[in-house]
């Protein structure tokens, strides 16, 4: 019986091989025939792009920040003006956090990133930026013990759906191998959002927003971590969440954001 059964299962796996085969080569055709038929859009300036939703042109006007740059707060500098001289804004108003870096200057390019990240559902864009981000907080990552992203109140989280810090978050944990702790720390009351309002009512409106869960405490104490974040304005934000990590006794925290707003009309020095 297994003798003669045995041709018949042959046949049968045979025919099973073919079937997937034939599944595979289908897929892979409705696949080419959608991003034809739907090519994918520049999301700067919605011509047709193959990649990461940036084309050739609007990449090139990005304005990626490189040194030299002060080494507090990331600003970068028109010209280098030494070793560890701080930024006139990092003198007279010094953070709760030690360092902040980011990958590009807030302009009209990244803004138009990070709004179609943040609102429109644009995941695809996190891969790309998360790796910007990883290139620009090199020297922060090697030191790390975890990545801790800006957490969304409970409220704004469900009408979002995910909370785009943490998306880039996950993209920089793949890259650098550094653990994300995402439930550490917590927006424990909702906040106005932060756009349209001062410097002074910024740091006002985070003010008491975030909060180290008690359950959590162990993964922040003695722990160098890097907060990571879309977008640095004032700064208001990430002080807020630096200052709730070390309460919780972390051992130091930095700040990585995608894009930073660079105040042209001030000296950098």
């Amino acid at each position: 019986m297994d003798a003669e059964a045995s041709p018949s299962r042959s046949v049968s796996g045979h025919l099973r091989g073919a079937l997937r085969l034939a599944r595979g080569a289908w897929s892979q055709a409705a696949r080419l025939a959608l991003d034809i038929a739907l090519p994918t859009l520049c999301v700067a300036c919605r011509e047709p792009v193959s990649g990461e939703g940036v084309c050739a042109d609007c990449w090139a006007k990005l304005s990626f920040i490189a040194p030299p740059y002060c080494p507090r707060l990331g600003i970068p500098f028109v010209y280098d003006p030494g070793p560890e001289l701080l930024s006139m804004e990092a003198i007279a108003n010094p953070p709760a956090y030690q360092r902040a870096r980011a990958a590009v200057r807030y302009d009209d390019v990244a803004r138009t990133l990070v709004h179609s990240l943040k609102y429109q559902d644009r995941t695809d864009l996190a891969p790309a930026m998360g790796r910007w981000m990883a290139r620009a907080g090199r020297e922060l990552l090697v030191e790390a013990d975890a990545l801790v992203p800006v957490p969304l109140h409970w409220r704004r989280g469900w009408s979002r759906r995910y909370n785009q810090s943490g998306a880039l978050a996950r993209v920089i944990e793949r890259q650098t191998g550094v653990k994300l702790a995402s439930e550490a720390l917590r927006r424990v009351r909702p906040t106005l959002q932060q756009i349209g309002l001062s410097r002074s009512e910024r740091a006002s409106n985070v003010q008491g927003a975030f909060k180290v869960a008690s359950d959590r405490k162990a993964d922040i104490a003695g722990r160098r971590l890097v907060l990571v974040d879309d977008v640095l304005t004032s700064g208001a934000t990430v002080d807020a969440c630096a200052r709730a990590l070390l309460r919780a006794k972390a051992a130091s925290v930095d700040v990585l954001v995608f894009a930073r707003v660079v105040d042209t009309h001030k000296a950098p020095i």
